[in-house]
């Protein structure tokens, strides 16, 4: 990882995780925006600072060639934010933590994390501004598209495939060759054995669409 700098959009849970992961990359935190609750512009935060715009970061950092990262939970805020960063001339960057294990014929996008202790497989595709979370096993052959988020101690089996703005819960157990839809939501701890269709929400062992 050659990036020494990152803007992080974002600044509460995830966003701590994911400044952990840039430091143990040898990557300082410039800031963390939060342009929801301007009452937090200039807080101290995880250390670093929380800013309101990131236009006025740019303006006073100009010597940073300034890369980002977008550390929001929310799939679709996550894919709109990362959009209009890059309508702003910055540089969304992949962040891998030390320990994960990702085999050499792994792709993965631009904006994507994949946090500590996950393993990818061979052949995988994951695409831009996903979350890979802590202690997720992705099988070989497996396609995540672009936003999913594949949730802590998750497990996908070989030949997986999750749509985009897809969030597959914690601990959830998803059978080789099942292909999940766009926008999906697959409740913690669930036993996915069949396909499931775009925009539902499915939970349960085995897990049913429920909404």
């Amino acid at each position: 990882m050659k990036t020494s700098s990152i803007l992080i959009y974002g600044a509460g849970g995830h966003a701590k995780v994911v400044a952990d992961l840039a430091r143990s990359c040898k990557i300082d935190v410039v800031g963390f925006v939060d342009d929801t609750n301007p009452h937090r512009d200039g807080e101290a935060f995880y250390g670093s600072t929380v800013v309101s715009d990131v236009h006025e970061v740019r303006q006073k950092h100009r010597e940073i060639d300034f890369n980002a990262i977008v550390a929001i939970g929310d799939c679709k805020a996550r894919v709109r934010i990362a959009a209009e960063l890059q309508r702003g001339n910055f540089k969304l960057v992949t962040l891998i933590h030390p320990t994960a294990v990702v085999a050499d014929s792994v792709r993965v996008g631009a904006g994507t994390v994949i946090i500590a202790g996950a393993v990818i497989n061979a052949n995988t595709h994951i695409g831009d501004n996903a979350i890979v979370n802590t202690g997720a096993i992705i099988e070989h052959d497996c396609v995540i598209e672009d936003g999913a988020h594949i949730g802590p101690g998750v497990r996908l089996g070989g030949g997986v495939k999750v749509g985009s703005e897809t969030w597959i819960g914690i601990g959830a157990i998803v059978k080789d060759r099942v292909r999940i839809g766009k926008e999906v939501i697959v409740g913690a701890g669930s036993l996915v054995l069949k396909d499931v269709a775009n925009h539902v929400m499915v939970y349960g062992s085995p897990a049913s669409v429920r909404k």
